[in-house]
């Protein structure tokens, strides 16, 4: 007999007193089985603060990670294991150790799309919907930032002020973006307005008229009386906007734009790792709290 894994998913959910945590970058039905479906920073402070004891991240593993960073009382669990971030693993802690050498008054902040190792070594986490007020925050004018470029150099241009030390890292997913394509998107429909996340380079983000994680690019299509967009980043965001706002059109830049880690996780897998609680997280202590500090000062500084 064929299973209802949605069905089967919910009983386990109750089970075993488990909250389900969704990416917005997460296939459809694993974004209407979650408990909870948001950015980055929304998730990790719904891991943060919820009631229950087992956390399932449906994600890649740098946020399952700090999800266990800031809850290493809850078992958290990722449904697959080898999702990962090519971008996280573009940045060390040998790296930054050697950074902070060379710029001793620099203030190290990384992206939260880090390995927990790059985390231990920084000095505050941060996401793309809260980096620009952090930053500002911060009294240090010398700032290195890793491992996202893009990000950085678009903080960067935000706050002149200040000296910004860049990681040589970049989203594989949005660094296939290119200009021509949204230039021809707009010259298609004239009246198409442009989402594009900060992860994108420079020249994409110069043609948007928003730039936004991926939260707030969703805020920006709902309020917008607008009705046909192109969104400049991972499409799994479009699930969310079609369900918020029917009536509008969406497009994506070159037809499409997936990232094959977000994409790995299936309901299949979701329901393997409830019924056999697995993959359990597991960080040593003294790098966990030392991780923590960057994400408890991301959540003191980015309000």
């Amino acid at each position: 007999m064929e299973i209802n894994f949605k069905d089967e998913i919910l009983k386990l959910k109750k089970e075993r007193n488990a909250i389900i945590l969704a990416h917005y970058y997460q296939r459809s039905d694993i974004q209407d089985i979650a408990d909870a479906v948001g950015d980055s920073y929304y998730l990790s402070k719904i891991a943060k603060d919820c009631k229950e004891k087992v956390i399932v991240f449906c994600g890649v593993k740098f946020m399952a990670e700090s999800a266990k960073i800031l809850s290493p009382k809850k078992t958290v669990l990722l449904p697959v294991i080898d999702a990962g971030c090519p971008m996280a693993d573009m940045a060390d802690a040998e790296g930054v150790e050697e950074l902070k050498k060379k710029h001793p008054n620099a203030k190290i902040v990384c992206y939260i799309n880090s390995s927990a190792e790059v985390k231990a070594m920084s000095d505050v986490c941060c996401t793309s919907s809260n980096a620009l007020k952090i930053i500002r925050n911060l009294e240090e004018e010398e700032i290195i930032f890793l491992p996202d470029k893009n990000l950085g150099s678009y903080i960067q241009e935000q706050i002149p002020e200040k000296k910004f030390i860049l990681w040589n890292g970049f989203c594989i997913t949005h660094k296939k973006v290119r200009p021509e394509e949204l230039a021809k998107a707009k010259n298609l429909h004239p009246d198409i307005l442009i989402a594009a996340h900060p992860e994108c380079e420079k020249p994409v983000r110069d043609a948007a008229d928003f730039i936004g994680s991926t939260g707030e690019i969703i805020k920006f299509v709902n309020k917008s009386s607008n009705k046909r967009f192109l969104i400049a980043t991972e499409e799994g965001v479009l699930h969310q906007m079609k369900l918020n706002d029917p009536n509008k059109e969406f497009y994506i830049p070159g037809g499409g734009m997936s990232c094959i880690n977000m994409k790995k996780t299936y309901l299949k897998d979701v329901y393997n790792c409830l019924l056999n609680m697995e993959y359990n997280i597991e960080l040593k202590e003294e790098l966990r709290q030392k991780a923590y500090n960057a994400l408890s000062n991301m959540h003191k500084l980015g309000g």
